[in-house]
């Protein structure tokens, strides 16, 4: 698959097969791929929680917010959640400062995951004051981000943005999840 083709499939996927679990060697494998990834400094400051245990995969999914825009859903049922996630940590011992890494590292993570046929998504909609004791996660680490990934269980499309202020995804009548994208000439800024 080409870069494109990849970025395309990459979309923020929220409701999954549950019935089709992932395999802890799986989410470790796209931890490796972080190890490539530039960081700021090079300080790599950034460690990682991995699950595929029905057991914690509960707890993690009890501290997430889903889907912000679509007002009238709670986020996955049962039977559609997420069969894995990957918890980004900050280590405060090698550094203070994350800066972009984070984001670069998710993005790593969820299009590796792509090329893998799964589908996932970043969340930063997260109650870290509950997630950090369900867990045991030690206060050295800051709770940075929350990939929910699995085998996708919904259609999502992009559409050009038809207005520049509408950019909000929305659910048409048959589930399909659309996410308006800017046209290019409109993200292109042209200087005298």
């Amino acid at each position: 698959m080409s870069l494109k083709e990849l970025l395309c499939r990459n979309r923020s996927y929220r409701r999954f097969h549950e019935d089709r679990p992932i395999e802890r060697q799986t989410l470790v494998d796209l931890v490796a791929v972080t190890r490539l990834c530039p960081s700021s400094s090079n300080r790599q400051p950034l460690k990682y929680v991995v699950s595929a245990s029905p057991e914690v995969n509960a707890k993690v999914f009890s501290c997430l917010a889903w889907a912000g825009a679509l007002k009238d859903w709670p986020g996955p049922a049962p039977g559609e959640r997420p069969t894995g996630y990957i918890i980004i940590l900050g280590d405060t011992r090698v550094s203070k400062n994350f800066y972009i890494d984070p984001g670069i590292v998710a993005q790593s993570m969820l299009l590796a995951a792509v090329e893998k046929g799964l589908g996932g998504c970043m969340l930063a909609a997260i109650d870290r004051k509950k997630l950090r004791p369900a867990l045991g996660i030690p206060e050295h680490f800051t709770i940075e981000l929350v990939l929910a990934l699995g085998q996708p269980n919904e259609t999502v499309v992009l559409d050009d943005a038809k207005l520049a202020e509408d950019v909000s995804y929305w659910r048409d009548a048959d589930g399909v999840h659309h996410v308006p994208k800017r046209p290019l000439d409109e993200l292109l800024v042209e200087l005298p």
